[in-house]
């Protein structure tokens, strides 16, 4: 069957060790929904870690399996979505490798991203072709398995982008295998008279209008072609947009909004502020986190008012909270009519209430370390095996293949 534009969701993290609360609310809530809606790969992303802890890949190695413990207790299925590890399919270096070959150098040093943590992370040296190259290996990890969407914020749609321009120059390139008119048409007359009829009209109607409709209307037919072969789909695609075979489909960012995850101190939770809450943390850790965050400054003394909107707790209110315990917050901090403590004791009971599930399927997993190893080798295993089908495609379509 074709790969379409809207089967194939491709999304990892780098290994960190355990996650915490804004990695749950900002990624993986997002990739429960999705699992059930896409084809879904989520992968460990072992050797981006390596583009800043290329000195240190012993921290990569043990934070692996924390991860994925992770994933697995907050719900990812390994029924429904493929979980694997990055350097577990080697297929991912090779296409960088191709990839690489073809890749304007300008097109990597564009990158926002690139100057920009080069400024910010001071502690390590950057200046490395795997840390340039990093959206390159990005690109490879998308199309590898032709997925159609890729989940990112609004920092990271540069990247989809770019990953869309390198698909789009591949194809270019290595698209127009021999003969590809004659291929096309025959690929054509294989959907019989009414429907190659068809297909002429509405790649006339786009190639000459810029009917986009058309555009639409004709891959849609393709799609529902039974008779004809992978190969051929994507002749046809390609021969109706003007150009050669489409090996690789354009990647679409799939925009996701991910709120700010407050930390204990009121910024962003991350492990660079040394300000979060663990996905499993102990209970009594947590309590005590949020027992001592800090509060609106104005209340000093227990009588005095205050004012959610400066005061960290509230953020987490914004989060946990439902309209009835906001508005006692709110009514109570202004009118000093309840105290800060009393105001963090909600949030403390939700998010023990969140995590009480999390935390007991991690230590089932955490206590049978040879399951959480199964997965991941069936997941490797399953990615590979598309891995593969796709390089051996990439390797025909550069003349790489020998006999």
């Amino acid at each position: 069957m074709a790969i379409t534009g809207n089967q194939r969701v491709l999304s990892g993290m780098r290994p960190s060790g355990q996650l915490h609360l804004g990695h749950y609310h900002g990624v993986l809530k997002n990739w429960l929904k999705l699992q059930n809606e896409y084809e879904c790969f989520f992968f460990v992303a072992d050797w981006h870690a390596l583009t800043t802890e290329y000195e240190n890949p012993q921290a990569i190695s043990e934070s692996v399996w924390e991860m994925v413990i992770d994933w697995l207790a907050v719900g990812i299925n390994p029924g429904s979505a493929k979980i694997f590890i990055q350097s577990r399919v080697p297929e991912h270096a090779e296409l960088h490798l191709l990839l690489s070959m073809m890749t304007p150098l300008s097109w990597l040093e564009r990158v926002p991203t690139y100057k920009d943590q080069q400024e910010k992370i001071l502690n390590k040296d950057l200046s490395t072709y795997g840390f340039l190259g990093y959206p390159l290996l990005q690109t490879s990890d998308i199309i590898i398995y032709k997925a159609g969407y890729v989940p990112v914020g609004e920092d990271q749609v540069a990247h989809v982008e770019l990953s869309r321009e390198i698909a789009r120059r591949f194809n270019f390139l290595y698209g127009r295998d021999p003969g590809f008119e004659e291929k096309a048409e025959g690929a054509a007359n294989k959907m019989g008279k009414k429907n190659n009829s068809l297909y002429h009209q509405l790649r006339m109607d786009y190639q000459e209008k810029g009917d986009e409709l058309a555009l639409e209307k004709a891959t849609a037919l393709i799609e529902s072609q039974q008779n004809i072969s992978i190969g051929d789909r994507e002749r046809l695609i390609g021969y109706l947009e003007g150009g050669g075979k489409v090996i690789f489909p354009e990647p679409q960012a799939l925009l996701t909004h991910t709120p700010k995850f407050p930390g204990i101190d009121g910024q962003k939770m991350s492990k660079s502020y040394n300000n979060t809450i663990g996905l499993r943390e102990n209970p009594n850790a947590v309590e005590d986190k949020i027992r001592t965050m800090q509060t609106d400054p104005a209340r000093i003394r227990r009588k005095d008012s205050g004012d959610p909107e400066k005061c960290p707790v509230w953020e987490f209110h914004k989060i946990y909270s439902d309209d009835g315990v906001k508005n006692w917050v709110e009514q109570g901090c202004k009118t000093a009519s309840i105290g800060c403590l009393e105001c963090k004791q909600p949030v403390i009971d939700t998010i023990l209430k969140e995590q009480e599930p999390i935390r007991e399927r991690a230590k089932e997993y955490a206590d049978d370390p040879e399951v959480v190893r199964g997965i991941i080798s069936e997941g490797c295993e399953a990615a590979r095996d598309v891995a593969k089908e796709t390089m051996d495609e990439v390797r025909s379509s550069m003349g790489l293949t020998y006999k």
